[in-house]
């Protein structure tokens, strides 16, 4: 057994924080309002894939897991993302609906926080967002038994090079168990970086018929 490496210094690596602010004048009330207007400044800033998002879910038991997927759509009913139902993310909703997103936009000095509950979408949805994926996810939605032991990475390929065999140039249909996720929003938290670490927290929680709009201590 090895010991534990010994990481470098990270205490000196900062940068100071101050692009600009968040006032809750500017913020409004509606945060799918504040959401769309951040979204589209993202979107133009160029960033490498700006609707990649971490979402993060728990077992029945409590244990925590995340992990990277992306944004596949957005509307006052939730934020939609797909996935393999039978990985770990998809069998840990089934358990435990509620689960957080997290949107890290450092380039801008943003991070959007959202806690809501997961809801399956329908077959029709399903099926509209995989006929529009390139031939190449499909294949491997078929080929992959996500989060699953797998002997090697030849394994893999061969799995790949089976379903597009199968289906050679005819229409590839959606796999058993691949399906997708509407997160339906109960709270959201807008980050912007300040000076003196004196960053910007608004947080919007939902009630019976609009939203509660609080500042958060950095």
């Amino acid at each position: 057994m090895t010991g534990s490496p010994e990481g470098p210094d990270l205490s000196t690596l900062r940068r100071e924080y101050g692009d600009a602010g968040l006032a809750e004048e500017a913020a409004g009330g509606d945060p799918w309002a504040l959401w769309q207007r951040w979204f589209a400044d993202v979107v133009a800033s160029g960033m490498h894939e700006p609707n990649a998002m971490v979402v993060a879910t728990s077992s029945a038991d409590g244990a925590p897991s995340a992990r990277m997927v992306l944004l596949k759509g957005y509307d006052a009913a939730g934020f939609r993302f797909f996935t393999n139902t039978t990985s770990r993310k998809g069998e840990e909703l089934a358990a435990e609906p509620r689960c957080a997103l997290l949107f890290p936009w450092h380039p801008l000095e943003r991070q959007v926080r959202v806690e809501g509950a997961a809801e399956r979408l329908t077959e029709a949805e399903v099926a509209a967002y995989f006929a529009s994926r390139p031939r190449g996810a499909q294949l491997g939605a078929w080929a992959s038994p996500q989060s699953q032991v797998v002997a090697d990475r030849a394994t893999l390929a061969a799995a790949y090079d089976e379903a597009d065999r199968r289906f050679g140039d005819g229409e590839v249909p959606v796999p058993p168990g691949w399906g997708g996720y509407r997160v339906r929003p109960d709270a959201f938290e807008f980050w912007q970086g300040r000076p003196g670490r004196m960053h910007d927290r608004l947080r919007y929680s939902r009630t019976a018929t609009t939203w509660d709009r609080v500042r958060l201590a950095p």
